[in-house]
């Protein structure tokens, strides 16, 4: 399911506005994230989450975005997670992103993901990265067409439902990180 421009562009016009998440998005986001859980297609997860677990989330340092349909549900976000607790990977963030069953292709996943690349540079984010079981065919398009790279293959990287699963690694280098590095001391 390649997704087209005019497809791009019908979700926009469809009244589909991306924002920052706030705290009361958490049970929206959990119900969009559970429903990703039971369909084995995106994460090694297997426990539903609850509007507690998803307000964990929100440290003030690393962006959230959801997308409201034109009645203003929440049907999909984007959100970005400490990468490493080291401070030389400070400005690196694994992010995530899923829609609602029912909105699912419709150029959700791509509005999320765009709002969330915008986001991640004024929140001192270089860099995003994350994992992609390799059958996921669909966020990997979507990622590539984003300008995200395939670095390689973690192979038997995890365990889903008792069967080893593979995982593409994907980057995105922000354009602070395509300047020179800042001098030392500076």
């Amino acid at each position: 399911m390649h997704e087209t421009a005019r497809e791009r562009t019908d979700a926009r016009a469809a009244g589909r506005s991306a924002r920052a998440a706030t705290q009361g998005d958490a049970a929206a986001i959990a119900r969009i994230y559970s429903e990703g859980i039971e369909d084995r297609i995106a994460t090694f997860e297997t426990r539903p989450r609850t509007a507690s677990d998803v307000a964990g989330w929100f440290d003030g340092r690393h962006p959230i975005v959801v997308l409201d349909d034109p009645d203003g549900n929440v049907v999909g976000f984007a959100a970005t997670f400490e990468y490493r607790p080291r401070a030389c990977y400070a400005g690196v963030a694994e992010f995530s992103v899923y829609v609602a069953r029912a909105s699912r292709g419709k150029g959700i996943g791509r509005l999320a993901m765009e709002a969330l690349i915008e986001a991640a540079a004024p929140a001192g984010l270089w860099k995003l990265v994350s994992r992609v079981f390799v059958e996921n065919e669909a966020s990997r398009r979507l990622l590539v067409d984003l300008g995200f790279r395939e670095v390689g293959v973690y192979r038997r990287h995890g365990l889903l439902d008792g069967r080893w699963r593979d995982v593409v690694i994907v980057e995105l280098l922000l354009p602070s990180a395509l300047d020179e590095a800042p001098s030392p001391g500076a």
